[in-house]
Order: C-alpha cells, then structure tokens, then sequence
C-alpha cells in the first residue's frame, strides 16, 4: 500500500510543479487560484470520456499496414481525442467566464486543463513500478503542458482578438502530441528523439507564453 502511496506521490508533483510555475509566470494579474484549481480538476475528469473514445477508436488503422496503425493510433486515437477533451474544458468550463480576459489566461487555463488530464494519466500508472512514473513526469507530463498550452495561447488570442485561430491551436496541439506519441510507439532509437521536441516545444511555448503576456500589457489587459 505504501508502495501506491509513493508512486501516486509521485505522479503528482510533475503536475503541480509545471502548473505553479506557470500560474506565477504573469506576475501582473494572475487568475483566480481556485478557478485555476477547479479547472485542473476538470482536466482530470476529462480522461474518463476520453479514455471511452479512444477504446472505442482502438482498431481504427487496424487494418492497414506498416507504420499506418502507429500513425493513426498516435494522430487520431490519442492524441486529437485528447487534446479535444482539454479543449472542450476550456471552450465550455472556462472560455465564457468574464475571468477569462487576457490572451496569457488561455495558456494558463489549458495547461490547467492538461495537467489534471495527465496527472489522471499518471495514477493509472501508479501500481506500475515508480521508474515508469518517473520517466512518466519528466516526459508525458510536460508534454501534455507544451502541446496545450500551445493551444491555449491560441484560445487566448481568439477570446481577446478580432479572429477565431482556435483551430489552427488544436492542429498544432494535435502535431505536437501525435508526434510524441508515433516516436514512443515505434519502440525503437526514433523514441529517443522525444527529448529535442520536448526541448524545441518547451521553447516555442515559452516565447508565446512571454508574447501574451507582453501583448496583454501593450493593450492595457492587465
């Protein structure tokens, strides 16, 4: 039992990290901490609808062959399935709320909305061996935060902007995502290129996450 206790330990303190330093990342209007919370907690309820999807899509590409399935089962059966789910939570739960006013509150609120979902994730593992979980929370869980909040800086330029670029987020959230997945499931060398997309999307979210902060002050947001 202590054993389960450790690892579900264990699978929590990846999320709570990367969602603390997120969250005091806009040191200038930071959200509602419990709004933030209750988002994460929809995040982590999402899994259940989502994990129904995907086994309802497991042999979608089943019966093709070569890299198809792997293709399929990365791009479709996971990852648009999931990223979708975190979307939803932001467009129904979060988007419409007047809290919701600033381009950097969409990154905020969706890696919210991923964490949970991967810190769900993690718990299915925690009667695994805790090397699982810790390899888990340096790759899977930031992951998750880089491919949504890349789609939360889009949900955030849509919510204050003149133009719905919602989609062109999801496409990239669902690029990243896939990705990661097709290079993990080849079970081969290719897995080990996981860590410079890690890098380069760490990157690239970093430079949109300091832009709509930038632009929020520029346009008098916070």
């Amino acid at each position: 039992m202590t054993y389960v206790f450790v690892n579900i330990a264990l699978a929590a303190v990846p999320s709570f990290l990367l969602l603390l330093y997120f969250y005091r990342k806009d040191r200038e209007r930071k959200e509602p901490p419990v709004l933030v919370f209750k988002v994460f907690l929809v995040g982590f309820a999402a899994v259940i609808p989502a994990a129904g999807i995907e086994i309802i899509l497991g042999e979608l590409g089943s019966r093709f062959q070569g890299i198809v399935p792997l293709l399929v089962r990365a791009f479709i059966v996971v990852a648009l399935v999931e990223e979708t789910a975190k979307f939803a939570v932001i467009r129904l739960y979060v988007y419409p709320r007047s809290d919701f006013d600033e381009a950097a509150d969409g990154v905020v609120y969706t890696i919210a909305a991923s964490l949970g979902f991967a810190f769900f994730e993690n718990i299915l593992y925690s009667l695994g061996p805790p090397s699982v979980i810790i390899i888990r929370g340096i790759t899977a869980v930031p992951l998750h935060a880089i491919a949504s909040g890349i789609l939360g800086y889009y949900i955030g330029i849509s919510k204050v902007g003149s133009r719905n670029v919602m989609g062109r987020g999801l496409a990239w959230a669902v690029l990243i995502h896939g990705a990661y997945d097709f290079l993990l499931f080849t079970e081969t060398l290719y897995a080990l290129l996981v860590f410079p997309l890690l890098l380069i999307g760490w990157i690239k979210l970093g430079k949109l996450y300091r832009k709509a902060i930038r632009d929020d002050r520029l346009e008098g947001r916070n």
